[in-house]
Formats: C-alpha cells, sequence, structure tokens
C-alpha cells in the first residue's frame, strides 16, 4: 500500500479527448481541473474547452456528448497552454488511469512551438487507478464502481465530462486517501497490527483541560450535505437518526 505523504497542493485533473490514441492523431478537448489544498477543496478551478482541428470519433462522443460543431469556436491548445501550466506548476495530479491522460497532455505538449518540456516537469502525478487496484485487489475499480464502495453520489453523471469527472474523483481521492474505508480494514496505518506494536501510554490525571475546536458554519453545511449523499446512495446514517 502506498503511505506517501501528499504535497500540500493537489490538483485533480481529468480530460476528454478526440479518441483513444494521440498517436493516431487523437486530441485533447476538454481540460477540468479541481484544486486542494491541505485536503480541502479550494473553489479553484481550470475548465476549458479545445478546438482539436479534427473531427470527434463518434463513439468518443457516445461517452462525453461533445460535437464538433460545440468546438468549432473554441481556443486551440496553444492558446490555453500558458494558463494551463500556471494551474498545475508544482502540484501533485491526482488522475484516474494517468497513463492515458498524461500521454496526451505531453502529446499535446510536444506538438507546440515552444517547447514546455512534459507533464513531469511540471508536477508530480498520482494514479487513483493503480492505488484502488492496491487497495481492493481483485474488484472493479473504475471511477464509478468507486463511488459506489465510498458512498458518493454520483446520479447526475450522465455523460463523462472532465470537470465533473474531476469533482467526482476528488471525492473519491479524499476518502480513499483519508483512512479506514470500514472497521475490519487491513495493512492501513493505525490499525490491526499497527496499533497492537505500539507502546500504550497512559495519560496523567493532572493533565490540562482538552480543548474543543467547534465547527463553524460551513464545515457543518460540508458535513450535512456528506451524510445526504451517503444516504441517496443508499448508505445509513446514523448521525441523522433520532435513536
Amino acid at each position: 500500500m502506498d503511505n506517501r505523504t501528499f504535497t500540500n497542493r493537489i490538483v485533480v485533473l481529468d480530460t476528454e479527448t478526440t479518441g483513444l490514441n494521440p498517436q493516431e492523431g487523437h486530441r485533447i478537448i476538454e481540460i477540468g481541473c479541481v484544486e486542494l489544498v491541505k485536503r480541502r477543496l479550494t473553489g479553484k478551478r481550470f475548465h476549458v474547452y479545445i478546438n482539436p482541428d479534427r473531427l470527434i470519433d463518434e463513439g468518443a462522443i457516445a461517452v462525453h456528448g461533445i460535437t464538433n460543431q460545440f468546438l468549432d469556436n473554441k481556443p486551440h491548445f496553444e492558446q490555453i497552454v500558458d494558463d494551463f501550466i500556471a494551474f498545475i506548476q508544482g502540484a501533485e495530479l491526482v488522475i484516474h488511469n494517468a497513463p492515458f491522460d498524461v500521454g496526451f497532455i505531453n502529446h499535446e505538449f510536444s506538438r507546440l512551438q515552444n517547447k514546455v518540456g512534459d507533464v513531469a516537469e511540471h508536477s508530480q502525478v498520482f494514479d487513483t487507478l493503480a492505488y484502488a487496484r492496491l487497495k481492493h485487489p481483485g474488484q472493479r475499480n473504475s471511477l464509478d464502481a468507486l463511488c459506489k464502495r465510498y458512498g458518493i453520489d454520483n446520479s447526475h453523471r450522465d455523460l463523462h465530462g472532465a470537470l465533473l469527472d474531476a469533482e467526482i474523483l476528488a471525492d473519491v481521492f479524499l476518502l480513499m486517501t483519508g483512512g479506514q474505508s470500514s472497521l475490519l480494514d487491513e495493512g492501513l496505518p493505525g490499525t490491526n497490527e499497527s496499533i497492537a506494536n505500539k507502546n500504550i501510554k497512559r495519560v496523567s490525571a493532572d493533565r490540562p483541560a482538552l480543548t474543543v475546536i467547534r465547527c463553524n458554519d460551513e464545515e457543518l453545511m460540508a458535513h450535512q450535505l456528506r451524510l445526504e449523499a451517503i444516504e441517496k446512495a443508499g448508505g445509513a446514517c446514523i448521525w441523522n437518526s433520532d435513536v
């Protein structure tokens, strides 16, 4: 299991494309990013549609619903690349199936007259698909499957979209890397054997009283929205119960 420490600034990223393989001339048509700082959404986003100067495969349109006509008046990649690099610079990129998106981004970078290197020169990359396969071996680990596993409501996701998928992936990432998903989780720091192997320290009876930090209205609202999302996904929230 990857117990890495993440940087303070994380950018969750997704792309949509004209097809599956950049080596066959396929291009990026949408980039969506959301920013996390100290594992909290900041509200900062980077979202752009891009004119690929080529037709989109019919199979790709069926997945994301983006049409050739819609992209006719959108900027080209070279027009948005400076803003994009500025947004991801120095951050850790969280991507589901990172080789796909990174491969497309690096291909777009390579086409530019002003060379900007590749993704690795600007950001670190964390692949949530690879992480999920380690954490949940033998199980389905698509974004939809992870939403179901972690009680995240994605019922509004009829089609793929880069920004929407980045927002959903941010929720998945925070839950998947935040600790236990059940009381019986094994192999996570702070559970089972790792607890048993730590020395137990007694707390002095004359210690000062603990400081109670109460949540503010914004945190309380975020907590309530999370409980509602769990219930919509079929979970049972004892916090919403009168028992």
